[in-house]
């Protein structure tokens, strides 16, 4: 059952702070997006590419089809500036979205929490989410005890 409707992702780091802090536990929700697609600030669980073994967990940030771009610390989708606030400080670097990433039919751009201390859509080694990829939607937090509870944006 585990297999088909959930996934356990520990979350490595500071790169959702914070939100979530190293060691964490989170189940992710395998079966809401065969129903609907993906919504901007979900945060999902996805495999590492560097590693399939390890598993990311971010914020999604740009949508398919929309043009993502960061520029002097700020997010820009489809030349508007995203306003959010999941970020807590200013973005020191844009990496790869400091010119315009034009996301496909089926890619995600993910962002952590923690901007600055985050290995994200930005850099070459996660570059965008492919939706098959995506493992599932964080769903429950279970560890540590005292943040038990279900996940919400």
């Amino acid at each position: 059952l585990v297999t088909f409707v959930t996934h356990r992702t520990l979350v490595h780091g500071s790169s959702m702070e914070p939100r979530f802090h190293d060691g964490d536990s989170i189940m992710t929700d395998k079966i809401t997006y065969r129903f609907r697609e993906p919504e901007r600030f979900d945060i999902i669980s996805f495999p590492y590419l560097q590693d399939q073994h390890e598993y990311l967990i971010k914020r999604i940030i740009g949508l398919p089809g929309e043009t993502v771009r960061i520029i002097n610390g700020s997010i820009y989708i489809n030349d508007v500036i995203l306003n959010e606030n999941y970020g807590l400080e200013v973005i020191e670097s844009g990496g790869i979205a400091e010119v315009p990433i034009v996301l496909g039919p089926d890619e995600y751009f993910v962002l952590g929490d923690n901007r600055n201390d985050s290995l994200d859509s930005r850099f070459k080694e996660v570059g965008m989410i492919q939706k098959e990829d995506i493992i599932g939607k964080a769903w429950l937090q279970v560890w540590p005890l005292n943040q038990f509870g279900l996940v919400h944006k």
